[in-house]
């Protein structure tokens, strides 16, 4: 099974061709695909096959992370600061935590590695030249290949569109600790300008999307700015509840003839949302990063909320010069939640990652609103990609990442 995925030179060279695009600056949005089971390495074009190798992951005990990741960092020269600074040539890191994809004189056909995923010598120097940082690289237990998807649902380019009222600045939640980067809560700013129409000269760097079920800290923040709005002084949003959160909960609470006792409930949210007119509170959050940093982030709207949404991705390119509308390439990932996950997030149905049209079925729940839908079509660029995820920002997504998804294999 593994041969069949054995690098060939000449498919290389048509990698390369493909890629033709370095040497004028625009690099060709490609997509890495890892396969555990195959122990093999797929890079794509939209759909189309560019280039294949062996690889070796993880052995026991040092499993390779499956999931969503992208290309942090590069370094031609690296010596591991874990294993006794091994070297690590053609070095191109997905997490902080240290999981990279490097070069290796050792890559049989079967996992052998800690934790990387190990990489014959003359492919990893030519992939190294093929990838750019933000680069997405998914790592899977069986082999998944993207296809081409349509849907109302996806996103398109947009000329001009006029900015969405957001709630405040808000916090992200704190990121792992990063070697040279500082820690601490990740500032979200929620009322950034349109940005300004890139030249052909100056091309917009993609966004990273992540559509995930709404949080504790994402209902809050309604809470507050509604208490606010409806005259209940909650301070500026920030998705604590402190002393004067509570406050205006419970005058709130008095107003309307509720027990004052300041408490947070869904009762609680459903009777601010009917007072102030927003009908029936939202349950899901979009987010956006770009070059690594959150620009934005607002509520959609998940039918059938008792179904999980599954573990998606998508990436968006070739955009077409005249029409400016471009083609969404997309996958799905198995990923078991854990019981007391699904009852967190009120979870009753699993959805069936191999089930036919699973992810077109996922996007026909979502519904995002028409002017956050503009204002991303301001942002959406060669490269962009769609996550999503029932369960949110993973733990490796910090400073200095894109939005990292980790998966779980089902339990046999």
């Amino acid at each position: 099974m593994v041969s069949r995925f054995a690098f060939g030179i000449g498919l290389f060279t048509l990698a390369l061709s493909s890629s033709t695009a370095l040497a004028a600056g625009k690099q060709t949005p490609l997509q890495v695909f890892v396969s555990k089971d195959q122990q093999s390495l797929v890079v794509y074009d939209g759909d189309t096959v560019i280039a294949t190798s062996k690889v070796s992951t993880g052995k026991a005990g040092h499993s390779t992370p499956t999931g969503i990741f992208s290309i942090l960092e590069k370094r031609r020269h690296h010596k591991s600061n874990i294993y006794s600074n091994a070297p690590m040539p053609f070095m191109q890191r997905l997490t902080w935590s240290g999981i990279a994809l490097h070069a290796a004189k050792h890559v049989p056909d079967y996992p052998a590695s800690h934790g990387c995923v190990r990489l014959p010598n003359d492919f990893a120097a030519e992939l190294f030249k093929m990838t750019g940082r933000g680069l997405h690289v998914l790592i899977s237990d069986r082999q998944v290949t993207p296809v081409k998807v349509d849907d109302p649902v996806l996103f398109q380019p947009v000329r001009d569109a006029a900015d969405p009222l957001l709630l405040s600045d808000v916090q992200l939640r704190p990121s792992m600790t990063q070697p040279g980067i500082a820690t601490g809560a990740v500032e979200v700013a929620m009322t950034e300008p349109a940005p300004v129409a890139a030249t052909e000269e100056d091309p917009k760097p993609p966004i990273r999307i992540l559509i995930t079920r709404r949080g504790e800290r994402e209902t809050l923040l309604d809470i507050q700015a509604l208490l606010s709005q409806l005259g209940h002084d909650a301070g500026v949003p920030d998705g604590y509840a402190g002393s004067q959160t509570n406050a205006a909960i419970r005058s709130f609470q008095t107003a309307e003839g509720l027990t004052p006792d300041g408490v947070i409930t869904p009762a609680l949210t459903d009777a601010l949302y009917r007072k102030a007119g927003k009908g029936a509170p939202p349950n899901g959050q979009l987010m956006v990063r770009q070059s690594f940093k959150p620009l934005f982030e607002a509520p959609v709207v998940i039918s059938k909320p008792e179904m999980a949404l599954g573990t998606h991705f998508l990436q968006f390119q070739d955009i077409d010069a005249t029409s400016k509308k471009g083609e969404w390439f997309g996958v799905t990932l198995e990923n078991a939640l854990s019981k007391p996950t699904k009852k967190r997030l009120g979870i009753t149905a699993e959805e069936d990652a191999l089930a036919f049209n699973t992810l077109q079925r996922t996007l026909d729940r979502i519904t995002v609103p028409q002017d956050l839908r503009e204002r991303i079509g301001t942002l959406l660029a060669e490269g962009s990609s769609l996550t999503i995820a029932d369960t949110g920002l993973a733990q490796e997504t910090g400073l200095g990442t894109d939005f990292i998804t980790v998966t779980h294999a089902p339990k046999s």
